[in-house]
């Protein structure tokens, strides 16, 4: 896979002149073709503290029927109002889109724009432009920039070791075998970008992963996790912000966040974002007619905020050159049916094209997050056919076009590259609790007497029903993070800590808007989303996030590939 971007700035010069413009500057050698595309800003008026500026982008690619340009001050310039353009502006991050009637962009065309700002101090131009992703002013034919993206993130790079989870994880008897694995850090509200219970902030783990890296490249991985009306088809997740509450999440949840990873101080560390668990798939599989439905996925699609909310951190996330977006994508269990497959592509693209954002701002797609589903299954296939049935027919697969998270994840990248995303995104799997392993693995196919008992006998993934996702019982840690381990495939990730819950077996007030959802109570007979089956849930289990000693203990015993 190739995913680097545009090459950089030895190539051309970009230079301010004497009336305030900033134009391309073309090396001998160096035909005008070879530039994706240019930007003339112009400050045009300027007065003790503030500005007003013109800025006229020239498409030389392919065309296009819109666009997003992006750039970033380095002084403390703020842009108050625009015209021409939707004009927005996150921390030094300024992103300019189209209106409805400037869309069109072709070869060799422009669009103008303007807007006011304010400034103290120095009123310097921007020294980088890029439309859609791609760097202007710059030939593609030149030397990369040592802060571009590269095309996988994980690879020469070690990964950020979360000292706190660290911690808890050898503090349990056994637990020094795996607590140097790396594992996402979690932002699951307001108050976690500054630290809870004095605890550690963002900041925090940034300094840590700084003091981690040393001459080396670092991976931190974060996971953006606090929409509006968040996963609207569980309670036991449920976050802090209402549905109609878009705008808090914009301006006190992503801004901050933005801000602080665009400080220069954390250029060096490539931060991977984790986008919204449980949120997108929703709005395919939990509304309307379908039996699944909640009303409040439907609020939620009703009032567009999770698409809105996605898009809009996409591109102030996107905006911050060391940052890789990957979206969470369900998995196999959720969305590898006929009906919900490539009606979730076309959702994952509006949201990538929502708020400013584009699908130069995805680098990828997570699926499988703090699930289950079985990474491989080896003793089935989707193609087997047994007693003169397909394996499609059994209970456990149940019509779906997968039986394990691999084939899933290659598969959707391919729907989701058809929807208009870059040939080149990468996938994520999180193997933390996927692994199935310990005296109850199969280790071979069942019997052929029926397809159900030669599915029944030889599935890994023990649970009682696909559907089934909070606290598992007899799951086991999965593969350990790796980098490039199939085609297609970026990482093996654990992003879901070992040993955090996923939610309260019996009700636990609390003050982080987390409700009791009887999935997570074992004795529980279940839902239409788990077929009406009992959870198979663990019995005892503190609120999500919390410490929940006894499935960490669960978790190694099982381990698949076994612990040491």
């Amino acid at each position: 896979m190739s995913r680097t971007r545009t090459a950089l700035l030895a190539a051309m010069a970009l230079v301010a002149g004497a009336t305030g413009t900033a134009y391309a500057v073309v090396p001998d050698g160096v035909g005008a073709a070879a530039v994706p595309c240019t930007v003339d800003y112009q400050v045009q008026n300027q007065w003790g503290t503030g500005f007003t500026a013109a800025v006229t982008v020239t498409n030389l690619g392919a065309a296009k029927s819109s666009w997003s340009l992006k750039w970033s001050y380095a002084g403390n310039q703020r842009v108050t109002s625009g015209w021409n353009a939707k004009v927005t502006q996150s921390g030094s991050n300024v992103t300019a889109v189209n209106e409805s009637y400037n869309g069109t962009l072709a070869t060799g065309g422009s669009a103008s724009f303007g807007f006011q700002g304010t400034y103290s101090g120095s009123n310097a131009i921007p020294a980088t432009f890029t439309l859609d992703g791609v760097t202007c002013n710059v030939d593609d034919g030149g030397p990369t920039d040592p802060g571009d993206r590269v095309d996988n993130p994980y690879s020469g790079a070690k990964v950020y070791v979360n000292p706190e989870w660290s911690a808890k994880a050898a503090a349990e008897p056994g637990g020094d075998r795996i607590a140097d694995q790396p594992t996402g850090v979690w932002l699951d509200r307001i108050a976690a970008i500054n630290g809870v219970n004095g605890g550690m902030g963002l900041r925090d783990h940034l300094d840590e992963a700084l003091a981690q890296k040393g001459s080396d490249e670092l991976v931190v991985q974060l996971v953006i996790y606090n929409l509006p009306g968040r996963d609207c088809s569980a309670l036991a997740s449920n976050g802090e912000l209402g549905p109609t509450e878009i705008g808090r999440y914009k301006t006190e949840y992503i801004d901050p966040i933005a801000e602080i990873l665009g400080e220069e101080k954390y250029a060096p560390l490539r931060i991977v974002t984790t986008v919204e668990i449980d949120s997108l798939p929703n709005l395919v599989t939990n509304t309307g007619s379908r039996p699944t439905a909640t009303p409040e996925c439907d609020v939620m699609k009703a009032n567009g905020n999770y698409v809105k909310g996605v898009g809009y951190a996409l591109n102030k996330l996107g905006d911050v050159g060391n940052v890789y977006n990957y979206v969470d994508a369900g998995h196999h269990g959720w969305i590898g049916w006929d009906d919900n497959f490539g009606a979730s592509a076309d959702v994952f693209h509006d949201a990538a094209t929502a708020e400013g954002a584009t699908p130069s701002d995805v680098h990828g797609f997570i699926t499988n997050t703090a699930n289950y589903s079985a990474l491989k299954e080896e003793n089935f296939s989707i193609n087997d056919s047994v007693a003169g049935k397909s394996v499609r027919e059994s209970g456990w697969v149940d019509w779906n076009r997968y039986v394990d998270e691999l084939g899933f994840a290659q598969a959707f990248r391919t729907e989701l590259v058809s929807t208009g995303f870059d040939t080149n995104i990468g996938m994520l799997i999180d193997t933390s609790r996927n692994g199935w392993g310990g005296g109850d693995r199969p280790t071979g196919p069942g019997a052929t007497t029926s397809v159900d008992a030669y599915v029944e006998g030889g599935r890994y993934d023990r649970r009682i029903h696909i559907g089934n996702w909070c606290n598992q019982s007899g799951a086991g840690l999965g593969e350990r993070p790796q980098t490039a381990p199939e085609n297609g495939i970026d990482a093996y990730v654990w992003v879901k800590p070992p040993g955090e819950s996923d939610g309260a077996s019996k009700e636990i007030p609390n003050e982080e808007g987390k409700g009791f959802d009887r999935m997570c109570d074992p004795t529980y007979t279940g839902t239409p989303r788990n077929g009406n089956n009992f959870t198979g849930a663990l019995p005892d289990a503190p609120i999500s996030g919390h410490w929940f000693s006894a499935q960490f203990q669960e978790l190694m015993r099982n381990a698949y590939p076994p612990l040491p």
